[in-house]
């Protein structure tokens, strides 16, 4: 499946002011008056100050792809300044410098607007930090908002922020972004530093994000992506790795089976996201969920053995942040109960979540991508309160076994008819981010035109390597980028080649062809698999843009055939197959 970009180049439209989307932050925070969404929230003056700092880059000319947008922090990341009480007051320290994923979003020119507040320690995807600051969704009073990151949604949600910093272990960001209606990512772990932020299980623990689009959240991850030279855990891009899914893609969804736990609006929302993937032209196939199942289980119950090393230093809360009530009932240092702790046999653990996740691979088999409901159902508030251990529970069934199996993840809202809040997940294989990018974004309706990672090689492509002709497989795992067109200098010859292929030599015509992104491995194949004649060279587009393109030395075509009446390779298909010429299929 390819989602296209618009053909036409958009208009540039300038950002807008910092100063003016701050205003309209703090005038929304008046309007919607919940306090219980924080746990440390700025002056509009000091907010301000930042803003003005941020118009004057943009003016002076910076390159800012986030400027003017408000960004909120979940309080188990560092702010400068900003208490950090990882929802637990027993934790609380006030840094002096934050976390690089602050660091990295506001250098990107987003303005932080405050701490938002979430369970104790980020443990649980309720949204019940205790009884007295329980977030309800944005939507419905009577609701939960899901959990850890419930006041990260909520804000983003209710308009405040364009983007919150979460973090994700087991679902504190996808559930309640899915409970809230807003984006949620979690990068394949390990791709953002996790600088200054809390651990809870550091094996496990991604940087995701919140956001009020997909294209938004994209942007925020790839300012986000990288190594700090502080977190020796990052991961690089490999040069394999994959920037599209092709134009068929296999999806697999759970089996009806894995489907038993929803409830009627979550299922109605999931068969939703299902209908549109497939009549976007994706291959849907339903696979067992048991190993993931158990996978989600391994968490919970704490058996990665990784929660009681996170603190080596003392630094937040003691050696081994061990389980510790505060006041309000909050518990640090545990995702699953009496259970968690660390690992007997860390050789065991090793082995046994190599052994999940290869056989979830077994189990996605050729399929590119996993689409899943986010949450069974939506709690009520009350509910949530009185149980927040069965509710926990619940609301991760589909969540929990993500991170620990090297997925990444992509929450998008899906509103069935009776537009009740709920998400549904795209989730893919370590570094196929933007496979579940682009298939989200068929549900979005958005696509961003920078891929994620951004860095690759262009090439342009004029015949048997177009989509649906007989060497497009050989860029399989690359990214369309969008049709173009050739500058007036150019022209096509039939050469007596098997499949049959143009010649693109230099001429006085326009050709239309295809521009494809390729991963630095993938590109180094493609250039081995060119036969002669045919060589990478620069061509010249209608837009004086000179990636690399497929062409053929004057030389090598001899007397092979003029094509100078049709513009396209397809043009030409068409002509033959109508006058019964020589066969091209």
């Amino acid at each position: 499946m390819t989602t296209l970009p618009p053909e036409a180049e958009p208009v540039p439209v300038p950002p807008p002011s910092a100063h003016h989307r701050v205003v309209a932050a703090f005038e929304r925070l008046a309007q919607v008056d919940r306090p219980e969404l924080w746990v440390s929230l700025r002056t509009l003056e000091e907010v301000l100050v930042d803003a003005k700092a941020v118009d004057e880059r943009v003016r002076a000319g910076e390159d800012l792809p986030l400027a003017g947008t408000v960004l909120a922090v979940k309080d188990l990341i560092d702010v400068a300044g900003l208490p950090t009480a990882a929802g637990g007051p027993g934790f609380s320290r006030v840094p002096v410098t934050s976390a690089t994923a602050v660091t990295r979003l506001t250098g990107a020119g987003a303005v932080v607007l405050g701490k938002t507040n979430l369970d104790g320690c980020g443990a649980g995807p309720v949204g019940t930090p205790s009884p007295s600051t329980a977030v309800a969704s944005a939507g419905d009073p009577q609701k939960s908002a899901g959990g850890s990151g419930s006041g990260a949604a909520v804000v983003v949600a209710l308009g405040i922020a364009d983007l919150a910093l979460g973090t994700d272990t087991a679902g504190s960001g996808r559930v309640p972004a899915a409970l809230n209606a807003v984006v949620a990512l979690v990068p394949t772990p390990g791709l953002v530093p996790k600088t200054g932020v809390f651990p809870a299980a550091p094996s496990a623990d991604c940087v995701s994000v919140f956001a009020r689009s997909l294209t938004l959240g994209q942007r925020a991850l790839a300012a986000l992506t990288g190594p700090d030279g502080l977190d020796t855990a990052v991961r690089s891009w490999p040069a394999d790795v994959r920037l599209g899914a092709g134009e068929r893609p296999r999806v697999a969804i759970p089996d009806s089976a894995g489907l038993a736990a929803l409830s009627g609006p979550a299922r109605r929302a999931f068969g939703v996201a299902v209908a549109s993937l497939t009549a976007a032209g994706a291959v849907v196939e339903a696979i067992d969920l048991s190993v993931f199942f158990e996978a989600g289980e391994l968490l919970r119950r704490g058996g990665l053995g990784d929660v009681a090393s996170a603190d080596p230093d003392g630094a937040l809360g003691g050696p081994g942040v061990v389980p510790s009530a505060d006041a309000d009932g909050a518990h640090c240092g545990t995702l699953g109960g009496p259970g968690a702790g660390p690992s007997a046999d860390a050789d065991s653990t090793h082995r046994e979540v190599a052994r999940l996740r290869a056989a979830a691979h077994a189990a996605l088999g050729d399929c590119a991508a996993l689409l899943l409901p986010t949450v069974p159902d939506h709690p009520d508030l009350t509910e949530a309160v009185a149980d927040p251990a069965g509710v926990s529970a619940r609301l991760g069934t589909y969540s929990a076994f993500v991170n620990v199996l090297d997925f990444a993840a992509v929450t998008v809202p899906v509103a069935p008819g009776d537009q009740r809040p709920f998400g549904v997940t795209i989730a893919a294989r370590a570094f196929d981010d933007q496979i579940a990018l682009d298939l989200a974004a068929v549900l979005t309706g958005e696509q961003a035109r920078e891929p994620y990672p951004p860095d690759g090689v262009d090439v342009v492509v004029f015949g048997a390597h177009l989509r649906g002709q007989p060497l497009h497989d050989h860029l399989r795992g690359a990214r369309f980028v969008a049709p173009v067109q050739t500058a007036e200098q150019y022209r096509m010859v039939l050469l007596d080649t098997d499949p049959p292929q143009p010649g693109v030599i230099p001429g006085r015509t326009t050709l239309d062809g295809e521009l494809w992104r390729l991963s630095p491995a993938l590109f180094g194949r493609f250039a081995a698999s060119l036969p002669a004649p045919f060589v990478l060279g620069h061509v010249t587009l209608d837009d004086d843009t000179t990636p690399l393109a497929v062409l053929c030395p004057p030389t090598a075509t001899g007397s092979a055939p003029n094509l100078d009446r049709y513009d396209s390779w397809r043009g030409y298909l068409r002509f033959a197959s109508t006058a019964g010429l020589r066969s091209v299929s």
